[in-house]
């Protein structure tokens, strides 16, 4: 009993895209570091505030 089944190859990669895997590492890096120091930033100038 012979079954026709067309199985895709693995191996192909069909619907890679190219990723550039530093770049998107150091965007989120540096993208987090920042949003981190502007909150920071934003207690301590509340903080200041709200002690006067």
């Amino acid at each position: 009993m012979d079954v026709n089944v067309r199985t895709p190859d693995p191996r192909e990669h069909v619907n890679e895209e190219p990723r550039n895997d530093l770049g998107d590492l150091m965007n989120g890096f540096f993208g987090m570091t920042t949003f981190m120091a502007v909150v920071f930033f934003g207690m301590v100038i509340i903080k200041f505030l709200i002690s006067e």
